[in-house]
């Protein structure tokens, strides 16, 4: 039996919330991954979601200061709405790199790395929906999510090693290491989301 204290259920509501706009987020990354045709509209897209998500977790945030009784510990649901924060401001980093770098085509790798970081963020927001009413379930996306990790630390590597091979331009070579980078560390990111989410559990057992 888990001890959420069964008022103040809104921090629930503005849980997902921020974990749907999270899931845009990576969708949109993924779609300019995929058709590269204009990135700057889907980079402009990611800004737009992260400033509303920005929004949300302002307002967790406003909540939590009024809030006299909380579903779960007080610094817990900080250091969700900041983890959660935390994907999406990578999202909209990853994005801006590769519109400011002018990347004229997008690689494989990147795609696969897209397809990984929106499989994460779909984990993520699956998890915050079951927080409240069957939390239990969490673990199930902790080794879920920990595999995506893998499979983006291992792509990601497998480009790095790929690009230092193939690539003489030394600036071409920084600008992907980079974006690499950020990508993989979205789902760093999720790792970490999603291991505060099996602390809450854990504590409210």
């Amino acid at each position: 039996m888990f001890n959420f204290m069964p008022k103040e259920e809104e921090f629930f509501l503005l849980f997902r919330n921020l974990a749907k706009n999270i899931v845009d987020g990576a969708y949109t990354l993924k779609n300019m991954l995929d058709n590269f045709d204009n990135p700057l509209i889907y980079q402009q897209q990611i800004k737009e979601i992260e400033h509303n998500c920005d929004m949300q977790t302002h307002n967790i945030i406003k909540k939590l200061n009024k809030s006299f009784i909380t579903p779960f510990d007080r610094e817990d649901i900080y250091a969700l709405a900041a983890s959660l924060d935390n994907i999406i401001d990578i999202i909209d980093a990853a994005a801006q790199h590769i519109v400011i770098y002018h990347i004229p085509n997008i690689t494989p790798e990147a795609q696969e790395l897209g397809n990984i970081i929106l499989k994460a963020c779909q984990s993520i927001e699956m998890a915050v929906s079951i927080l409240e009413k069957h939390p239990q379930k969490i673990t199930d996306f902790c080794v879920e999510i920990n595999s995506f990790e893998n499979d983006a630390d291992r792509v990601r590597a497998n480009a790095v090693s790929k690009l230092f091979n193939e690539e003489y331009d030394p600036i071409n070579l920084i600008k992907w290491k980079e974006i690499y980078e950020n990508l993989e560390l979205i789902t760093d990111k999720c790792e970490d989301t999603v291991n505060i989410l099996e602390s809450v559990v854990v504590k409210n057992a």
